[in-house]
């Protein structure tokens, strides 16, 4: 897939004019082949970790002022030679640096192939890699921090930790195997079942933190739905403490949807607002509300509003029961509270969340029960979950081929036991990297940026 002997170079800031862009070269001749092209000290006498001033020439043209930054092997991010080149941010200047590094001898890189070369060196582990990609993209504190934690290795050291646990068995399973005519067990079958529980035990909490984990990655979908007029829109401008949406007495105003992102406490929401629910009085109108009840099927909260004054009881009954979807979290809102006396306040039910969207009233409370419905625990700085849909269906064969040892234990012969144990440690494996195809790491580092 990749030819790691040879000496690659990428621009590894964003594209366009800046202050100063930083191209990267990474191979066996990365020192060198920056060396022919700088006006200043001999980089292949100088030390890893420093940084030195000069200039990029071409023969008697100087094409920049520069610094270069020196990381010798292997103490570097790719554990090869590595020379970040500081220079100015014009798009031109960059790009001569970059063609005359190509003609010096190194290759363009591929996506994600400085990654790669780090992961193939034994810098990071597979999930330690896609976690690079995860930071890189992280649009929120939570996001951060949980990439962030992976990148460390916290998901790595679980997993690590569960394979070590089940090679010990399969290697006293095997040698039963080598034992076979003598009837001779190795492997106490009573421990066996009592690892393989444990190892479910993690395994299953790893598969249930998914939900948590890609909501906090992608972001949760909630949708703002209920009757014309209830204030949706006045709602989610009050959220945002922005004019997002067009608010209007006339009924049907809103009539396609418009999202937003809103971040409480470090979680993005990705609030949409929707078309009243009402039977429509022209084509446009019906087609934002089936968009509306498609939004809500897709979404993981429904923030359903209503006008305090103005619905009854029985309205507001079947309001909620045809709009409810099966895993989707139901918030009941009463709008316009502004508007009712205390009495009337009162006697609203017990589950809803009485607000003034217009007057602002109670919004900050809002917002703790939109966290608190979709964060239903607490989050910590060393929590290990799963974010990525590949681990997550690696950890699930992994949880089916250790039932199979469960189940068969008492009654299966060894060799069958030794391929299911065999199974689970591949699956395992896939997930750190210890078992790759290139089709596999072409998949992954494909979806990074070009220099990194």
């Amino acid at each position: 897939m990749t030819h790691t002997e040879d000496t690659i170079v990428a621009l590894a800031t964003p594209a366009g004019v800046g202050a100063i862009g930083v191209i990267r070269l990474s191979g066996p001749d990365a020192i060198t082949i920056a060396n022919s092209v700088f006006s200043g000290k001999d980089l292949t006498q100088q030390a890893s970790h420093t940084i030195h001033f000069g200039n990029i020439v071409d023969g008697d043209v100087i094409l920049d002022e520069v610094l270069m930054s020196l990381f010798i092997a292997p103490r570097s991010y790719t554990r090869e030679n590595v020379v970040e080149i500081s220079c100015h941010g014009s798009a031109f200047i960059i790009e001569s640096i970059i063609k005359l590094l190509l003609k010096k001898g190194a290759r363009a890189a591929k996506a994600g192939e400085f990654t790669l070369r780090a992961f193939l060196n034994g810098q990071l582990d597979l999930s330690q890699a896609e976690a690079v990609a995860d930071l890189i993209a992280s649009n929120s504190k939570a996001s951060q921090q949980v990439a962030l934690q992976q990148l460390r290795g916290g998901f790595s050291n679980q997993l690590q930790q569960l394979r070590e646990q089940l090679v010990q068995f399969a290697s006293l399973i095997e040698l039963e195997l080598d034992f076979a005519e003598e009837d001779v067990e190795f492997a106490n079958r009573d421990q066996l079942k009592k690892l393989i529980f444990e190892i479910n035990r993690v395994i299953t909490a790893l598969i249930q933190s998914f939900e948590l984990g890609n909501a906090i990655k992608q972001g949760i979908n909630t949708v703002i739905a209920g009757r014309p007029n209830a204030g949706k829109s006045t709602l989610l401008n009050a959220l945002l403490n922005e004019d997002r949406a067009i608010v209007s007495h006339i009924p049907g105003t809103t009539r396609d949807t418009i999202e937003e992102v809103l971040n409480i406490r470090g979680i993005n929401f990705r609030l949409t607002d929707t078309a009243g629910i009402r039977e429509a009085t022209d084509t446009i109108e019906q087609i934002g509300v089936q968009r509306t009840m498609e939004k809500i099927s897709q979404s993981a909260l429904l923030v359903y509003v209503f006008d305090a004054e103005q619905i009854t009881p029985d309205e507001l009954t079947s309001d909620i029961q045809s709009l409810q979807k099966p895993g989707v979290t139901t918030l009941t809102v009463a709008n316009k509270i502004d508007l009712l006396s205390s009495r009337q306040i009162a006697a609203l039910p017990s589950e809803a969340i009485t607000i003034s969207a217009r007057e602002k009233q109670h919004i900050d409370e809002l917002k703790q029960k939109i966290y608190s419905a979709a964060i239903k625990q607490q989050l910590s700085g060393d929590e290990v979950l799963v974010t990525n849909i590949r681990h997550l269906e690696a950890l699930q064969k992994t949880e089916e081929a250790l039932s199979r040892v469960l189940n068969g234990i008492d009654s299966v012969t060894s060799d069958f036991l030794s391929m299911d144990i065999k199974q689970a440690l591949h699956y395992l494996g896939e997930i750190t990297g210890t078992v790759t195809t290139d089709d596999l790491l072409e998949n992954i580092f494909s979806k990074f940026c070009i220099g990194k």
